[in-house]
């Protein structure tokens, strides 16, 4: 296939389980597709409306299509007909835009149409029975065309090798991966009436497509309350005779519903990435960093609460789901914690429990303090039924004792260590692998640490322009031959990593993709202890960097050199 390779995916692949029994779900209101608010507002607690998840069942539908093509028409036509055409629009663009969240609005736009028009077609009175599997195989047949206006993935071409249902199949679990930094910006009160007023429908299809492709990764149920309360204030505020204070008043009321879709986005993104086992992980370093003083059992059990509520909500279809668990959680952590932290104390004082949430998980790291050398494990212990927890003690003791040293170095880590283990503790004499792999470790991983620590220690206690001008004083006299523009390459590559990077909540992939382990994979990995003996030497993982900039510095970290 020529061209871009494009897609539609009329059956998003989200894999939810759609079997629960009596759920109270979300309703959208007719008329221009403008959400109805649901959270704090007029709730109704006899809904059903399994036609609000309609986009997501008709993957479960395709997935039947051996019960016979009439259960897929049936099953689609019942939901088109529950939410009637404008809802089902709206919907379409949201979990359309969720799920190809970088996608143009144009593309999007395309995608809703054809969507939109295959329903109603097919749905009508009277229509053909083979209608709605003929559009689809004729949907399908046009992604895999050249010059499809359908959003784009590089998968597209291997699916359109395939045929028939497997084809269909292939083109529904693409998707894209998620914005890493959200780029939805809200604009002023002033701005988002000029372009209401200019065209209502337009609005609220443009700001649908980029609200929920920004926080894709947010809960759908979250993102459908956030959307519907948020379009539900522009339309009451711009035509009030007192805009400002109406804005004032209703930004207030969604308060919570906003901090609930810009966290459960951050935390259900580090889930997708990371998966429940490096979620835990994840969690339980950043309270380590927060909280110095407390203990592995102070702290595991709250990351492995946190992780089971990510678990639970982040592709949950019952509306509470995420508040009330996270609330739940929230709970907890300031009953274990608050008596031995302030800050966290403080943070606790509040009624608001979401609110609560946000300020613990926004906290900086506690400075270092002073505590003994950590223990190591054992190699016995490391390759034991427990080997796991004993590998993820020492590095959360490794955490305590460098507290700013961000996520993305810590997940290297994480995953070295895990790697190392899956090869030793299997190897006819793990005790001798192990050691094998310990050999250089003792005398470069408390440098690396350092620097890490040192870099993002810095970004958090000076303002940006200082923390920027400290950074070309240290390379200056790091690099005194390199020219001034080579510097402020440096400067600016390393502030903005440490920008991005270092504040609690980084988004995953983005810093993952920034760090990478060195040297290559020739040389030893980076083991999960450190024996008392050795005196060892693993070059730390390095910023990713352009060739010259590479060259420059002389094959080292120009992150941490």
């Amino acid at each position: 296939m020529a061209g871009r390779p494009r897609m539609l995916a009329l059956w998003p692949a989200d894999g939810i389980n759609h079997s629960h029994g009596n759920r109270h779900y979300l309703r959208i209101n007719a008329g221009m597709g403008f959400p109805a608010p649901l959270f704090g507002r007029r709730k109704e607690t006899s809904l059903n409306m399994r036609a609000a998840l309609t986009l997501l069942l008709l993957l479960a539908a395709v997935r039947a299509e051996h019960r016979g093509k009439a259960y897929v028409r049936d099953k689609v036509c019942q939901e088109f007909k529950a939410l009637g055409k404008e809802d089902f629009r709206t919907l379409t663009i949201i979990t359309s835009s969720r799920k190809f969240s970088n996608a143009t609005f144009e593309e999007i736009s395309h995608l809703v149409r054809e969507i939109v028009s295959l329903a109603e077609t097919c749905c009508a009175e009277g229509a053909d029975p083979s209608c709605y599997d003929a559009g689809s195989s004729a949907l399908s047949a046009k992604s895999c065309s050249e010059g499809s206006p359908f959003p784009a993935h590089p998968g597209t071409a291997g699916c359109c090798a395939q045929e028939g249902l497997e084809q269909k199949l292939c083109l529904a679990a693409l998707r894209h991966p998620p914005q890493q930094l959200p780029r939805y910006v809200q604009p002023s009160n002033e701005e988002l009436c000029q372009d209401f007023k200019k065209d209502p429908k337009d609005f609220a299809d443009r700001f649908l497509h980029e609200y929920a492709s920004s926080y894709s990764q947010a809960p759908l149920p979250v993102l459908l309350g956030s959307t519907r309360t948020f379009l539900s204030m522009v339309s009451t505020c711009c035509i009030s005779p007192a805009p400002t204070a109406c804005f004032l008043k209703e930004k207030l009321e969604r308060k919570t519903l906003s901090l609930l879709t810009l966290m459960s986005n951050r935390v259900c993104s580090r889930f997708t990435a990371y998966g429940k086992d490096k979620v835990t992980f994840s969690y339980l370093t950043s309270l380590a960093q927060k909280m110095p003083s407390a203990s592995f059992e102070d702290l595991f059990p709250l990351a492995e609460d946190a992780a089971e509520v990510f678990s639970q909500c982040c592709e949950a279809v019952a509306e509470d789901c995420m508040q009330k668990k996270l609330s739940e959680h929230t709970a907890k952590v300031c009953g274990a914690l608050s008596a031995g932290d302030e800050r966290i104390a403080d943070c606790c004082q509040g009624k608001n429990l979401m609110q609560n949430y946000f300020c613990i998980s926004a906290l900086p790291p506690a400075p270092t303090p002073k505590l003994p050398e950590a223990q190591k494990p054992t190699n016995e212990q490391l390759c034991s039924e427990e080997g796991a927890r004993h590998a993820k003690r020492y590095l959360f003791e490794l955490t305590r004792r460098h507290t700013s040293v961000p996520d993305a170095f810590l997940g290297k880590l994480y995953d070295t260590c895990k790697k190392v283990r899956g090869e030793c503790c299997s190897a006819k004499d793990p005790s001798a692998c192990l050691d094998s792999k310990h050999q250089r470790m003792a005398e470069e991983l408390p440098p690396f640490l350092e620097k890490a620590n040192q870099l993002c220690g810095q970004y958090t206690e000076f303002n940006f322009l200082d923390f920027k001008k400290r950074l070309r004083e240290s390379l200056t006299q790091k690099m005194p031959d390199a020219s001034p523009e080579l510097l402020g390459q440096l400067v600016e590559q390393r502030a903005d990593f440490a920008s991005t990077c270092c504040p609690p909540n980084s988004p995953p992939l983005y810093c993952a993709s920034k760090v990478k382990p060195w040297p290559p994979p020739t040389h030893h990995p980076v083991p999960c202890r450190r024996p008392a003996p050795a005196a060892l030497s693993i070059p730390p993982p390095v910023l990713q960097v352009s060739t010259e900039l590479g060259e420059a510095c002389d094959g080292d970290s120009c992150l941490l050199s």
